[in-house]
């Protein structure tokens, strides 16, 4: 099935495929249907006829989220800034062969979220007290096993392939839980999630879900005081916090196996790369090496995507700040495409979790207020909301379950709300 994106013109680059109008092709002077638009003069003369279109996702870039319409009359919002890429074909023709290479299976979900997420908490609840076995002998012997980690990334990996809104809702579940090496689990899970959706075979999304494990890995290194130091660090400070992916790469190269062999010969390519470069960005401002563009190596850059959107929606005591909504997240990614992250892998990320990603507080067209709990699939624009609070925004007896997949186009998401929106405090209802 077609992955499209309701847009209005405005939000339509060269680059893109349009594969339905807001009415019949016979209408319009289109000798075909289904149109990949080569030239802002193809934008023009699809501005002439259609308000609205149909943007096919796999066969072109995708539309910016702020053009996408959710529901009728809902505004859109012309962006000040464009990428680069996003006005050059031979730049896009470069990226989109480079996702096109990366794809090499399409995945469908094949059970329902409620008949997943018992499969699905037992995976994480494995995997957890794998890690915390592994990293507690890493402190003791200084010897990393990960092998011992393979089988229950593995169970991880084969529940998101059968049903990735049942882990995603399992680690915003978590989040609030002070679990020992929550954003570890978390970055893992995205980055799984992240590779199921762009069509990795599943030994290559195991090596993303690894990766994301051992991401911060060399923070064990940095002194514990600074780790949880409240209130903004001194430069020297956040020189010493950036050490950690040093002391990362180090720790991981120098540690043996219980069989002597040197751990650099066994730990996969993918994910020393990973723990290397996630801090990398696009545009040479990022560490430890300065790297741009595809200088960095598609894992690091597909982790320094999903490390950034976890950190984003998760507490940092050295920041005085509150955490961003997912929704808000999304949005400030968007902002850094073409800056700080590779413009397509953002975008990609975006379908990934959906324009209201689980967590998200939204408002419905009819001014009800709940919490998305899950994406749904080619409807990711419709998800399913815990109800909280009634159109009058007074909180609910008994919270309910409405998937919007399921009901009338007239009731939809009508805007995304930061947290604390009306008093709701996001970790008593996730708790």
């Amino acid at each position: 099935m077609k992955k499209e994106v309701k847009t209005s013109v405005d939000g339509l680059e060269v680059g893109m495929y349009v594969a339905r109008l807001d009415r019949p092709w016979l209408k319009t002077s289109f000798a075909l249907e289904g149109l990949a638009i080569r030239s802002n003069e193809d934008i023009d003369k699809l501005r002439k006829f259609c308000h609205y279109v149909y943007v096919d996702t796999e066969q072109g870039s995708s539309p910016d989220p702020r053009f996408w319409i959710v529901r009728e009359g809902a505004k859109t919002y012309k962006t000040t800034s464009r990428p680069v890429s996003a006005s050059n074909p031979a730049v896009v023709s470069e990226v989109d062969d480079e996702c096109t290479r990366l794809r090499k299976k399409q995945y469908h979900d094949v059970k329902p979220i409620k008949e997943e997420m018992q499969a699905a908490q037992d995976a994480h609840g494995r995997l957890q007290d794998d890690l915390c076995t592994v990293m507690n002998k890493l402190s003791k012997t200084n010897e990393f096993d990960y092998e011992a980690l393979n089988k229950s990334i593995s169970v991880v990996v084969d529940s998101i392939i059968r049903s990735p809104g049942a882990m995603m809702l399992v680690i915003k579940l978590k989040q609030f839980d002070d679990t020992t090496y929550c954003r570890a689990l978390g970055t893992s899970v995205w980055c799984a999630t992240f590779g199921r959706h762009l069509g990795l075979e599943k030994s290559s999304i195991e090596l993303l879900a690894l990766g994301g494990l051992l991401l911060d890995v060399g923070k064990r290194d940095v002194p514990v005081d600074l780790l949880h130091k409240t209130g903004k660090l001194a430069e020297e400070e956040y020189k010493t916090l950036q050490g950690h992916v040093d002391h990362g790469v180090r720790l991981l190269s120098k540690s043996s196996s219980t069989a002597g062999t040197s751990f650099d010969d066994r730990l996969p390519m993918e994910v020393s790369q990973m723990v290397a470069t996630h801090h990398e960005r696009a545009d040479g401002s990022g560490y430890p090496q300065g790297l741009k563009n595809d200088e960095i190596p598609i894992f690091g850059r597909i982790a320094g995507i999903v490390d950034s959107f976890d950190a984003m929606t998760n507490p940092r005591p050295y920041s005085s700040e509150d955490p961003l909504s997912p929704h808000e997240a999304i949005a400030e990614l968007y902002d850094l495409r073409g800056k700080l992250y590779q413009p397509e892998l953002v975008e990609q990320f975006i379908q990934t979790v959906g324009l209201y990603p689980t967590g998200s507080l939204v408002e419905l067209s009819s001014g009800e207020v709940g919490a998305v709990i899950a994406i749904n699939g080619l409807r990711r624009l419709r998800p399913t909301v815990m109800l909280l609070l009634n159109s009058n925004k007074e909180p609910l007896e008994q919270f309910h379950l409405v998937d919007l997949s399921q009901t009338d186009e007239d009731l939809s998401v009508a805007t995304a709300l930061p947290y604390g929106a009306y008093g709701i405090d996001m970790k008593e209802v996730f708790l």
